[in-house]
């Protein structure tokens, strides 16, 4: 039996254009991220110390210098969430998510941020577009915010 032209064969060519595809794509992680700035760094540390005011005050520094920094506006939200100072959370959220609408950790914060203040449907909101830009295979923000949810609404029945 003669071989049909590949062409005839769509989902074989769909096969071997994602075999070919797979190590480009497997080698596209972090490493095409640019590597984090000093500032950023020293902000980092001082949140994994719990620092919060110093976390806090670097980054203040830092969204001066880099206003455009989405990152450093949700770790900004990050730092004053952990101070207690929503408020102020919500203004970083929000400019972050502003510059960034898909930033997944700045959804998960916000909406941790909403449980804190007593406001499930803002916080379900940012589950709800952690739910979307999670689809189909979820992330780990949408896991901690469900979870934050799911324990907030046990714990307010």
């Amino acid at each position: 039996m003669p071989l049909r032209p590949f062409r005839s064969r769509p989902a074989a060519a769909l096969l071997l254009l994602a075999a070919l595809a797979a190590p480009a794509v497997a080698n596209m992680g972090d490493t095409d991220k640019p590597a984090a700035s000093p500032a950023m760094t020293q902000a980092r540390a001082a949140i994994d110390r719990a620092d919060w005011s110093a976390a806090q005050t670097l980054l203040e520094k830092l969204v001066a210098d880099e206003p455009r920094n989405a990152d450093a506006w949700n770790w900004l939200g990050f730092s004053r969430r952990k101070q207690g100072r929503l408020d102020a959370a919500f203004t970083a959220y929000a400019r972050a998510l502003e510059l960034d609408p898909r930033h997944k950790a700045a959804h998960e914060y916000a909406g941790e941020a909403y449980l804190l203040a007593k406001n499930l449907p803002k916080a379900e909101w940012h589950l709800a577009e952690l739910n979307r830009l999670c689809s189909p295979i979820p992330c780990e923000e949408l896991k901690e915010l469900k979870a934050a949810v799911e324990a907030y609404r046990k714990a307010n029945k």
